[in-house]
């Protein structure tokens, strides 16, 4: 079988190319070779968290792998045949679980049975989105597409410790429906999650607060606390928008130069720029839903309100491995996307 060629250092070059493309050679059963991987980045290579990601795709098949180690430039990935359901992957410190799981989820389009996932690193880490957001925002819009994906916090783990934990699930997935997001309808209500992990009471008042003060002229916002206590220190906040017909996100986190309160006020105003845009789909979940739109038995479309490098090198990578056409259109200062796959035109 011909080996799928894949440019590392194209569009955004970061280690989302790496997980689509192992994960879509799993599912496709199409050999892929990586070069330049990460060249355009300040750190060439794999990080622990990519290799992590491609180790745990590699166990659900039986795939072998060669270069998958910290700093190569290079990996082909031979996908197996196998179907392993059940998964424990640690990353080590504070690697992110969500990105993880990101990969493990898509790669599993073909399985017949109940994947369990148990996942150790980072649940709330700067660059990656918090598992609270798979949680509230993609899982339950996978659901409308007839993917059914479920994630429970043992332990929280913010960045440098890690240290923490997640259970996954995923049913068997069959046909994938597609996704028409062309218009959200009302807003209906915001609703947040904001969680602190040994830090003082106040933390989480002021996000809280901080989130609130800037969202109250648009609607009441019902935000959950959660107090816990793990190896890493850290805090935060992930909100959901929900409409009559779909769902915008946005999250902060706390650090040094982001006090509590700012942090709070940041998560809100993202969500508010979100909501004003008149976009469908906020860009971070356009690029975790692209490829299950790519598979779905029909024609998807959203808006988003900007196009990020990582949508575009998502489309790319697609591409690579499917028979599918993407359109974008420029209207009223956002971008409408159509995705059609091959036997949907």
């Amino acid at each position: 079988m011909e080996t799928v060629e894949i440019d590392g250092s194209r569009g955004e070059g970061g280690g989302q190319m790496v997980r689509t493309s192992v994960a879509m050679a799993t599912v496709t059963g199409i050999p892929t070779r990586l070069t330049r991987i990460r060249e355009n980045r300040p750190t060439n290579g794999l990080s622990k968290q990519h290799c992590a990601a491609v180790n745990a795709v590699a166990m659900m098949a039986g795939s072998k792998v060669e270069g998958n180690v910290i700093g190569s430039r290079e990996l082909y990935f031979i996908p197996g045949d196998e179907e392993v359901n059940d998964i424990q992957m640690n990353i080590g410190t504070a690697g992110s679980v969500s990105l993880v799981l990101q990969a493990m989820l898509l790669a599993a389009r073909n399985h017949k049975e109940r994947l369990t996932m148990d996942i150790s690193g980072g649940t709330n880490v700067m660059w990656a989105p918090p598992i609270d957001s798979y949680q509230h925002l993609l899982f339950p819009l996978m659901r409308r597409m007839g993917i059914h994906a479920d994630a429970h916090i043992l332990d929280r783990g913010f960045y440098p410790q890690g240290g923490g934990r997640v259970m996954a699930t995923l049913n068997p997935i069959g046909r994938i429906s597609p996704l028409q997001l062309d218009d959200l309808g009302e807003l209906r209500a915001i609703r947040g999650v904001c969680f602190s992990q040994r830090l003082p009471d106040w933390i989480t008042k002021e996000i809280a607060e901080g989130c609130e003060n800037a969202l109250s002229p648009l609607a009441d916002v019902d935000i959950e606390i959660q107090k816990t206590e793990g190896d890493s220190r850290g805090a935060g906040i992930a909100l959901v928008a929900e409409f009559d017909n779909g769902m915008l996100g946005s999250n902060a986190l706390t650090s040094r130069g982001r006090t509590a309160d700012i942090a709070g006020e940041d998560a809100a105003l993202d969500l508010i720029r979100e909501i004003n845009s008149g976009a469908t789909m906020d860009v971070h979940t356009a690029d975790q839903l692209l490829p299950y739109m790519a598979m779905a038995d029909g024609k998807s479309s959203f808006s988003v309100s900007r196009i990020s490098k990582h949508l575009l090198s998502q489309m790319d990578t697609l591409e690579s491995f499917l028979d599918v056409k993407f359109g974008v259109e420029r209207r009223n200062n956002i971008y409408k996307f159509t995705v059609t796959p091959g036997d949907s035109s």
